[in-house]
């Protein structure tokens, strides 16, 4: 089944059955004992809504980057003033806001202008194979930091379906306010920045209960990218450290070292997303280029942010999720759970005229070039895409595109690819 979203319409959202925030048995004292023992990663629950927005409606530093953004001449020349109108904007937008389901709410909206804005449109595929009353492990690819779980989230909400909770680095979380921000959506912290042997063995076997609690306990579904950070040069691949990670908590509570069952109890389920064209492609190749060249790359302060707003705010082109069916087999080990994971996102990914134009222009793979569906529109909004990559950026420019199909067929070009 496929669903689509019209633009046109603003592609308003239904009201679905997502909540805030579900506990299985809300009466169960073992539960709230699991709950408090992540309460360091956690997202925020409903009590604590209140209390942590209007400490965000007085941030300075939210303040600051909402006036830089919105009111540029007057946070200039009236900081104050400027401050002082964003907290009341900020204030006036959450008067009504006392659950993270509202939050979500406010989110929704946003989602469906910014899709009728900066889309040609939205396609869901796969979710008549799901029951909105199960909860799944999303395990998807990675292209844009924020976006990919959202749009899986407005997939799911309109669809009736629950949201879910989303795993996040802490190396995004540079700033408290950000860090309330994506706890108010159903955010939960992923360790990165731990030092140390025992603390990240620690770090990792409270994230592994945390998802299996999410699971198991709460039916709560949660999105996980299927490898750290984003596949820059377009090659999607699970690391399978993730998968072993997943079933830490399982042979810690239960004893049980058998991954089958581990990955069976998650309903662990792929999820490929597509963007016809990535806001962030130009910053993705400096980057690829410069480690090539240079050996290293060395992020400005904030850019992670940036990228956020970037993926946001510009053209995406056309836009396909499709999620996979879940895993069911009796895997022996991590690499064939991850090789499983990789053949239904490779599989399911969606191929626009984007990537076929794009693989035509390297040169490389003829036999697997097929242009008989590209229309002189699609080639017109390509030529104008690739016109604004500067020439040294050109060839990773162009990998991100072709390298979904490359990979698809195994011959993946890129840096990343061969690491």
């Amino acid at each position: 089944m496929t669903l689509r979203f019209d633009i046109d319409k603003g592609a308003a959202p239904s009201q679905g059955t997502a909540t805030g925030n579900s506990h299985g048995n809300p009466h169960s004292a073992e539960a709230a004992i699991d709950l408090d023992r992540f309460a360091d990663i956690r997202p925020y629950h409903d009590e604590e809504v209140a209390a942590v927005l209007a400490r965000l409606a007085h941030d300075s530093e939210l303040l600051d980057a909402i006036t830089r953004y919105r009111l540029p001449r007057l946070s200039r020349f009236a900081p104050p003033l400027a401050r002082k109108l964003a907290s009341f904007r900020i204030q006036r937008e959450v008067r009504n806001v006392s659950t993270v389901r509202d939050f979500q709410l406010r989110i929704a909206d946003y989602m469906a202008h910014m899709i009728g804005s900066t889309t040609r449109g939205f396609e869901v595929e796969g979710l008549d194979r799901l029951s909105p009353d199960q909860a799944y492990l999303f395990i998807g690819n990675h292209r844009d930091i924020a976006l990919d779980p959202a749009f899986v989230n407005y997939a799911l909400y309109t669809a009736g379906h629950d949201t879910v909770r989303i795993a996040i680095g802490d190396n995004l979380l540079q700033k408290p306010f950000v860090t309330d921000l994506m706890r108010l959506n159903k955010s939960f912290i992923v360790p990165r920045s731990v030092k140390g042997k025992r603390a990240m063995l620690a770090a990792y076997q409270s994230l592994s209960g945390y998802i299996r609690h999410s699971i198991t306990d709460d039916n709560h579904s949660v999105w996980l990218a299927q490898r750290e950070g984003r596949a820059k040069d377009g090659v999607d691949r699970t690391d399978s450290a993730i998968v072993k990670m997943l079933s830490m908590a399982r042979r810690l509570e239960e004893g049980d070292s058998d991954i089958g069952a581990a990955v069976r109890e998650l309903k662990i389920v792929p999820v490929s997303i597509s963007y016809e064209y990535d806001p962030c492609a130009i910053n993705k190749a400096r980057e690829l280029h410069a480690k090539e060249t240079d050996g290293a790359y060395k992020k400005v302060e904030f850019e992670d942010i940036l990228s956020i707003v970037a993926g946001i705010t510009g053209d995406k082109g056309r836009v396909k999720l499709v999620f996979g069916t879940p895993l069911s087999a009796d895997f022996d080990n991590a690499d064939d759970v991850a090789a499983e994971i990789d053949r239904q996102v490779l599989e399911n990914y969606p191929i626009f005229p984007s990537h076929r134009l794009a693989l035509a222009e390297t040169g490389l793979a003829p036999d697997l070039v097929d242009l008989s569906g590209v229309t002189a529109g699609d080639r017109e909004r390509f030529q104008a895409q690739l016109s604004q990559v500067p020439d040294e950026l050109r060839h990773w420019w162009l990998m991100q595109y072709a390298n979904p199909i490359l990979n698809r067929a195994g011959r993946a070009h890129g840096r990343e690819a061969q690491s």
